[in-house]
């Protein structure tokens, strides 16, 4: 096989580096994160940025009807364009890298082939997709999976945010409600840039991830309904104390974490009570359990064994309790002729690599049943993310890019 043209390109890290600063203005909070909560004015404005981006680039631009935005740069011949791309939504106390880093190293990457003058045989292209956190509207993902035909986009446009918002009217409100149609989009191959988010690479001293797979997901919601009684008059054994069932979820989240071991992970993210008050026994309680396993079978074990805990907890306090479902994905497994590729590439170029797993939900996991998909991972310092302190040293962000650029290349030739 001929060499593939472009071997030699390697991305501006200070283009790239700036782009990521200055979509980290818009929603800057204390301590140089982001809050840039799907479909907020927020959202709107970082939109507009990149999209003009995108524009000066000279890309054919798309919106869909959930709001995912895909950018297409035509190569020599017609076909089906090797795709990049992540999110530009944040959690509410978010970092500046978490799907930013993957929508502007796609960005950067083109860049690099416009400066050179170099036109790829297919297209190749670069999107970000609504509501990967689902931070404000369950389930995360989501524009992903719309994107992709895992989701119907009318089920997902009536879906009720957290601040009481219809997702629709949301998108209205940002004008990023677009006319392509969801589910039939077909991509030559997809690939993911991404902080890992996690530990494992700075420990271990590696510098890419070639991530083999992502774990599963059960986010589950309770609501719990006691009885409200005063603090100091009413009788331990006589209480209905939604608060009580509230805290003991929590504990036993983290145990069943503990004794599945393995990669069994627990979180409980949400915990409310009403009326909320030091002298009143909480007569309502509002909990989330988050629950994670590489394995589908044990993952199930673990939902299992969550919600024979509440039922019986509620029916030994005395409580009523509905349950729903917020997000159900099955853990994913990306295509082992990608992983290879993701790996021989970053060791071509000199970089320390490593195959892993994936913690976290991505964007990829949405298209790896429709084509050849991948991830790549760089590393997190001290494993923070979701988190103002979340950062990633510019000589990983310029690895990681240059790996991107390489295998796009590659797919594209």
């Amino acid at each position: 096989m001929p060499p593939v043209k472009g071997q030699s390109l390697r991305i501006n890290l200070n283009r790239l580096l700036e782009r990521i600063n200055e979509l980290a203005e818009i929603g800057a909070i204390d301590g140089g994160g982001v809050c840039r909560m799907a479909l907020s004015d927020e959202d709107r404005r970082g939109r507009d940025r990149v999209v003009g981006w995108m524009r000066e680039l000279g890309l054919d631009i798309s919106v869909d009807r959930i709001g995912n935005v895909i950018a297409i740069r035509r190569g020599t011949e017609p076909g089906d364009p090797v795709l990049t791309g992540s999110h530009i939504d944040t959690v509410a106390t978010g970092g500046r890298f978490d799907g930013t880093l993957g929508v502007l190293a796609g960005l950067e990457v083109i860049a690099t082939l416009n400066q050179a003058d170099l036109t790829t045989r297919i297209p190749i292209g670069v999107g970000f997709f609504t509501n990967e956190e689902g931070a404000r509207f369950a389930p995360d993902m989501m524009g992903s999976a719309v994107h992709q035909g895992v989701f119907d986009v009318e089920e997902m446009l009536e879906v009720v945010g957290t601040d009481g918002l219809i997702l629709g009217d949301a998108l209205d409100n940002t004008g990023y409600a677009g006319e392509a149609p969801t589910g039939s989009f077909h991509a030559e191959c997809f690939i993911e840039l991404h902080i890992e988010q996690g530990p494992v690479l700075e420990n271990e001293g590696y510098e890419i991830g070639a991530v083999e797979s992502v774990q599963g997901i059960s986010w589950t919601e309770y609501r719990l309904t006691g009885v409200s009684n005063h603090a100091g008059t009413t009788p331990m054994h006589l209480r209905h104390d939604a608060g009580y069932v509230a805290a003991a979820i929590a504990v036993e989240a983290r145990r069943i974490a503990g004794e599945m071991g393995g990669d069994q992970v627990a979180t409980v993210g949400v915990s409310t009570l009403n009326p909320g008050l030091v002298n009143v026994i909480a007569k309502e309680a509002l909990v989330t359990v988050d629950l994670r396993n590489t394995s589908e079978a044990k993952l199930q074990q673990a939902e299992h064994r969550m919600a024979e805990f509440v039922a019986k907890i509620c029916e030994d306090e005395g409580l009523s309790f509905t349950s729903r479902s917020l997000a159900r994905f099955k853990p994913v497994k990306f295509d082992p002729g990608m992983i290879a590729l993701v790996a021989d590439t970053a060791t071509s170029l000199g970089y320390k690599t490593r195959r892993m797993p994936s913690g976290a939900g991505h964007d990829a996991q949405m298209f790896a049943p429709n084509c050849p998909t991948a991830m790549i991972f760089v590393p997190s310092r001290d494993g923070i993310s979701h988190n103002v302190a979340e950062f990633t040293e510019a000589e990983h962000i310029r690895a990681g890019a240059n790996v991107l650029l390489q295998l796009m290349l590659q797919k594209s030739a």
